[in-house]
């Protein structure tokens, strides 16, 4: 089809493909945003849930951790169990999108925004 344009060819490829990566990359957003990963702390006394994304849905705490004196645990529990949350999230981001680098041919270590 593009015969005799030379380099041209290879430029309709690389829309193309840009094309795709950015089809793609909506689709893993929906995804993402649609994928719920779950952090713990405590031994699973608390707990909280977040879209891959890192938003973060739910927060579960397990009733025989409420004490007066157990404020500060508890409190560094939740902090942990969302930070938790969050790195599962990040992780499974970095898993998708080095899924979608390698089905669209492109370098592993390549960054591409979210």
């Amino acid at each position: 089809m593009f015969k005799g344009l030379g380099g041209m060819g290879d430029m309709a490829k690389m829309v193309k493909a840009a094309q795709q990566m950015q089809t793609r990359m909506g689709e893993m957003q929906e995804q993402l945003a649609s994928t719920i990963v779950t952090g713990e702390a405590g031994g699973g006394l608390v707990k909280v849930e977040a879209t891959a994304k890192g938003d973060l849905t739910a927060l579960s705490i397990d009733a025989s951790i409420f004490r007066p004196e157990d404020k500060e645990v508890v409190e560094d529990l939740i902090l942990a169990a969302v930070k938790d949350a969050q790195k599962r999230a990040t992780d499974r981001a970095q898993e998708e999108m080095q899924k979608l680098s390698a089905e669209l041919g492109l370098p592993a270590d390549i960054k591409l925004p979210f």
